[in-house]
């Protein structure tokens, strides 16, 4: 049904009345009630919607000679036209067309709310500022003239894409499903894997011009109510006028905003972040965003995977211990070949020096050069692949790294090692997505100190980054954990990974009231033995 189908007169606000807003930018006083006189909620509607071409309202004039008047206010394109003519509209006027209320009976709003509309999701408000943001996040609103409060009729059409497998997460096995841009949808998404009443979901909303509905998920009894409220308290102090992504309230919340590694996870992926609230951790949902935020975050998260439990202990061990070495050869890889060519020559095998002396012939740049020119070239490429479009982004990456490695080669600017230690790089820090930025940044640190004091240099970067590492908090948590401080219980699961039938308790280092003696709650009753 349209709006003709609506019957009675539709008006869309296009006067140019400017809104009366505030040093806060609030157009509405926080407790200015709802007025009585409909005229008057019109006219304070009219005065806040503005210019606005969207904004619609529709007032009905029904019962006897018209004594009852209705207005439904929403915003065009927000909510579902069908479902607000057949519950809402129709309800009304073939209600009072048949002139079954009476004097005696009720009030019109109770008999409104209680008998007449056809909705499930339905509450009232008192407040005018309450209100219009209900009518900004996409609900009806239902004013009735003689009523200092209004009915909120959850008709909001759901958009966005489908729920669809994320492309930055790719599994082998598991789920296939991830989150998408809705909210709701994604919440929903969460409560199909944990049927549990003691899955708490607490919505708040952050942006002075946005409004955006952020929600806090965790498990009640499973999750530190300690750090339950630190995530509460961080994110009521974030005072800004848009929150447009997740990323945004990462950047506020973070332990340390200045350090490289992230304090604060994220994820496309339904069963891992279900699997993430039964170790105790809170969820942090943004409308509008797929990625959802996880906290605490320790570093040994970088270089797991849902795989690792769907699979064979001794497989997953193996994998890990790859992506971490992986990880190392990343950072490493060309600082100790420019310390090896400047400074330690004699830790070259003669045969491998006779090779590098040759491949080095008429190279007009100092290995340090020579390797801080290959890895700009290198970043570049990655970062076209990324911005371009998919398909054309994909070809490019991989043309323009071979074309780009012979040429660099054939004129005699690179030589053959340096283009294959390049490429190892590349294709190492790949392994473990949620460090690439870091190791990027930090590939350049080792490299500057390397081409300085050689091996000592690369030593005195590397336990500067352990010693802050070290000392790095995750909303108290150590970032180290479980191995610094050492936790031998929860080294089940960190470089080595047992089978999922030994891992009986959740980890201690999330602190969980329950765990007296540091080890962490139960998770299962019994261990299976095999």
């Amino acid at each position: 049904m349209g709006d003709n189908e609506m019957g009675g007169r539709t008006n869309k606000q296009n006067n140019g009345d400017n809104q009366n807003t505030n040093n806060d930018n609030t157009y509405i006083d926080s407790y200015e009630p709802i007025p009585r006189a409909i005229d008057e909620v019109i006219a304070r509607l009219n005065e806040v919607f503005s210019e606005c071409s969207d904004f619609t309202y529709r007032e009905i004039a029904c019962g006897e000679e018209g004594c009852i008047r209705v207005v439904v206010a929403y915003i065009s394109g927000f909510v579902d036209k069908r479902a607000l003519n057949q519950d809402v509209v129709r309800p009304i006027l073939e209600y009072f067309s048949k002139a079954k209320f009476q004097k005696d009976k009720p009030s019109a709003y109770e008999q409104l709310k209680e008998c007449v509309v056809n909705n499930s999701d339905l509450k009232e408000t008192v407040y005018m500022r309450q209100a219009v943001n209900n009518i900004l996040s996409g609900e009806a609103l239902l004013f009735i003239d003689g009523e200092n409060k209004a009915l909120i009729i959850g008709v909001k059409d759901p958009q966005g894409r489908q729920v669809s497998e994320p492309d930055t997460e790719v599994s082998i096995r598991g789920s296939r499903e991830g989150f998408v841009e809705s909210l709701h949808t994604n919440i929903v998404l969460i409560r199909k894997r944990i049927k549990n009443a003691n899955l708490k979901t607490e919505i708040v909303h952050l942006g002075k011009q946005t409004k955006t509905e952020v929600c806090i998920c965790y498990i009640k009894g499973v999750a530190n109510e300690k750090i339950v409220n630190e995530v509460k308290t961080r994110l009521k102090k974030i005072k800004a006028d848009a929150i447009l992504d997740s990323g945004v309230i990462e950047q506020y919340i973070s332990d340390s905003s200045l350090s490289l590694f992230p304090t604060v996870g994220n994820s496309e992926k339904c069963d891992k972040l279900a699997g993430k609230l039964l170790e105790g951790r809170i969820a942090i949902f943004c409308d509008g965003t797929p990625y959802v935020l996880t906290v605490p975050y320790l570093y040994i998260e970088s270089i797991q995977t849902t795989d690792d439990y769907y699979d064979h202990a001794y497989f997953a061990t193996f994998m890990r211990l790859l992506r971490f070495m992986a990880l190392v050869v990343s950072n490493l890889l060309p600082a100790v070949y420019v310390a090896l060519v400047s400074f330690h020559h004699t830790l070259i095998p003669f045969k491998l020096m006779i090779t590098l002396a040759a491949s080095r012939q008429g190279i007009p740049f100092s290995p340090f050069i020579e390797a801080v020119l290959m890895i700009l070239a290198f970043e570049l490429l990655r970062e076209a692949g990324v911005r371009m479009p998919r398909t054309i982004g994909q070809a490019l990456s991989i043309v323009g790294a071979i074309v780009l490695g012979e040429a660099s080669v054939a004129a005699g600017i690179a030589s053959n090692l340096m283009v294959i230690i390049v490429a190892i790089t590349a294709i190492c820090s790949f392994v473990v997505p949620p460090l690439i930025r870091a190791t990027m940044l930090l590939r350049f640190a080792f490299l500057i100190a390397a081409n300085l004091l050689g091996f000592l240099g690369i030593s005195i970067v590397a336990v500067a980054i352990f010693i802050h590492l070290c000392r790095l908090r995750s909303f108290g948590v150590p970032y180290m954990a479980p191995v610094s401080p050492l936790s031998v219980s929860d080294l089940k699961d960190s470089f080595l990974v047992l089978p999922i039938w030994a891992m009986v308790t959740r980890p201690g280092t999330l602190r969980q009231e329950k765990a007296k003696d540091g080890k962490g709650t139960k998770r299962q009753e019994v261990k299976i033995k095999p």
